[in-house]
C-alpha cells in the first residue's frame, strides 16, 4: 500500500503503476489537467497501451480522492484497518457474540479517527471537507469493513468514487451468548425468542451469501466483458493511431511537393523571360540575315553586270 512514486523503467520511462498511483493522490481539481498530460506524454514516447491506461483513469469524487490519500499517507493505519475489517467479517460469519462486541466497538473508534485524519490530509492538500463529504469518507471506511471487495479496491489506492456500505451492515450489536440453534426434539418446548433471532439471523446470513454470490457473478461477467470492450478500444486506438500516423506522412509529403512546386515556379520565370529574349534576339538575327541576303544578292547581280559591260 506505500506510495510506489515516480519509479522509472530501464529506458528512463516512467512506470505506469506509479505513473496511476500519483495521478490518484492529485486533488480533484488538478486531476484532468494532469491525466492529459502524462498520457500525451506516454503517447510521445510512443507508449500507445500506457497512454490508453492514463487516459481512462476516471477524474475521483473529493471524498475517493481523500480515502486514497488516507491509503498513500497512512499505509501503517491503514494496514491494521484493513486488517480489522478481515476480522470483524470473520467474527460475523463465526456468531462469535464477544469478538463482535469487541471489534465493533473498536471499529467506530477506527472509523471516526481515520475520518479525521483524512479530512486534515485533505485540508493540508488545499481542500475543506464537507460534512456531507465527511460522511461519504465514512461511508466508504465502514464499507471497507463490511465487504472484501470493498477492501480490496481501496487498497488499489485508487477509488473514483465513494463506496457504500451493504443493507445489511453489522450493527454492532452482538448476538447472546448460547444462541446456537439446536436440534428440537417432538418433546422440547417451542423455540425462544432469542433462538428464533438466531436463526433469522442465520437465514439473513445465507441469503446474504447468495447475494454476494450473484453479486460476484454479475461482477466476473461485467469483468469480461470489461476486457472484451478494452480490447476492442485498444484496437480502435491502434487503427486511429495507424491513420492518424498515414495522414502526417501524407499531410508531408504535399508540403514537400507544394515547396517544390514553388521552387519551380521561381526556376520557370526566368527561364520564360530568358526565352523571350532569345526569341526577340532570333527575330533581330532573322531580320539582319534576310537584309544581308538581300544585299549579297544585289551585289552579285552588279557584278555580273559589270562584268558583262566589260567584255562587250
Amino acid at each position: 500500500m506505500e506510495r510506489k512514486g515516480a519509479r522509472r523503467r530501464g529506458g528512463g520511462e516512467l512506470d505506469v503503476e506509479a505513473v496511476l498511483d500519483e495521478l490518484y493522490t492529485t486533488s480533484p481539481a488538478h486531476f484532468v489537467p494532469r491525466r492529459e498530460e502524462l498520457a500525451a506524454a506516454a503517447r510521445t514516447a510512443g507508449r500507445a497501451e500506457d497512454s490508453r491506461r492514463i487516459r481512462s483513469a476516471r477524474r475521483p469524487t473529493l471524498a475517493a480522492w481523500a480515502a486514497n490519500l488516507l491509503l498513500r499517507s497512512q499505509p501503517q493505519e491503514s494496514r491494521r484497518f484493513l486488517e480489522l475489517g478481515s476480522a470483524l467479517r470473520e467474527a460475523h460469519r463465526t456468531l462469535d457474540p464477544g469478538a463482535i462486541k469487541d471489534l465493533s466497538a473498536q471499529r467506530r473508534r477506527v472509523v471516526a479517527a481515520l475520518s479525521r485524519q483524512a479530512a486534515q490530509l485533505a485540508l493540508d492538500a488545499g481542500h475543506r471537507l464537507s460534512d456531507s463529504v465527511q460522511h461519504e469518507v465514512e461511508s466508504t471506511l465502514n464499507a471497507v469493513l463490511a465487504d472484501p471487495d470493498a477492501a480490496d479496491l481501496w487498497a488499489t489506492g485508487r477509488l473514483h468514487s465513494a463506496l457504500t456500505p451493504p443493507a445489511a451492515f453489522p450493527s454492532g450489536t452482538a448476538p447472546a451468548a448460547g444462541t446456537r440453534r439446536k436440534a428440537a426434539s417432538p418433546t422440547t418446548a417451542p423455540p425462544s425468542p432469542r433462538a428464533r433471532r438466531t436463526d433469522e439471523l442465520a437465514e439473513r446470513r445465507r441469503a446474504r451469501e447468495e447475494q454476494l454470490a450473484q453479486a460476484r457473478r454479475a461482477a466476473e461477467d461485467a469483468a469480461r466483458r470489461l476486457r472484451d470492450q478494452r480490447t476492442e478500444h485498444a484496437a480502435a486506438e491502434a487503427s486511429l493511431e495507424r491513420a492518424r500516423d498515414r495522414q502526417d506522412r501524407a499531410q508531408q509529403r504535399v508540403v514537400d511537393a507544394e515547396q517544390q512546386l514553388q521552387q519551380a515556379r521561381e526556376t520557370l520565370e526566368p527561364a520564360v523571360r530568358e526565352q523571350r529574349q532569345a526569341e526577340t534576339q532570333l527575330r533581330a538575327s532573322a531580320d539582319a540575315l534576310a537584309r544581308a541576303e538581300r544585299e549579297a544578292r544585289e551585289t552579285a547581280r552588279e557584278v555580273q553586270r559589270l562584268d558583262r559591260g566589260q567584255r562587250s
